[in-house]
């Protein structure tokens, strides 16, 4: 995986990204015990293109030329498939903007927080997101308040009430 980040890392000092983070059952690893999962998905700001299509494009073609294949919506990057997610509401842009740097090994990534990690899988609401919110909820420390401040400024409070509920009985 650490080949991957710096992949990763080299997109992003090429400009084809401004920002990084990682998000979904990878990120779940840097927070709790890992979870199975078959990709990395990558939350990203693309460059601006006024009043253009947004296009993965030169991501894509820049990979290629080092090598990488594609493979249905993913990237194949050092045997690791990659997904990239344009941020596509205000909640994924937030959590991007605020993704907290860390390091895999010796290499610098960004990776969602854990309370954006559990807003982003209550929105989504798949049940795989619901399976993997109760492990982190029961595995990793979530800051409440936090996590709370987040849910009321993306409108996720009952969602999440009835989430607690249905797996908490509270």
């Amino acid at each position: 995986m650490e080949k991957t980040l710096k992949v990763l890392n080299a997109v992003e000092k090429a400009g084809l990204i401004s920002k990084y983070a990682i998000g979904g059952a990878i990120a779940v690893l840097f927070h709790a015990e890992p979870v199975l999962t078959y990709d990395m998905d990558i939350y990203c700001f693309l460059p601006e293109q006024a009043g253009r299509l947004v296009t993965l494009s030169p991501i894509y073609e820049f990979l290629k030329k080092r090598g990488y294949r594609e493979d249905k919506e993913h990237v194949m990057i050092e045997g690791v498939p990659v997904q990239f997610i344009p941020a596509y509401n205000d909640l994924v842009t937030e959590a991007v903007t605020e993704a907290v740097e860390t390091r895999f090994k010796r290499t610098r990534t960004c990776v969602v927080s854990l309370e954006h990690l559990v807003a982003i899988m209550l929105q989504t609401d798949r049940p795989k997101d619901r399976t993997r919110m109760t492990h982190l909820l029961d595995e990793a420390k979530v800051d409440g308040r936090k996590l709370s401040a987040i849910l009321k400024r993306h409108g996720l409070t009952d969602k999440w009430k009835q989430f607690k509920l249905r797996h908490y009985g509270n």
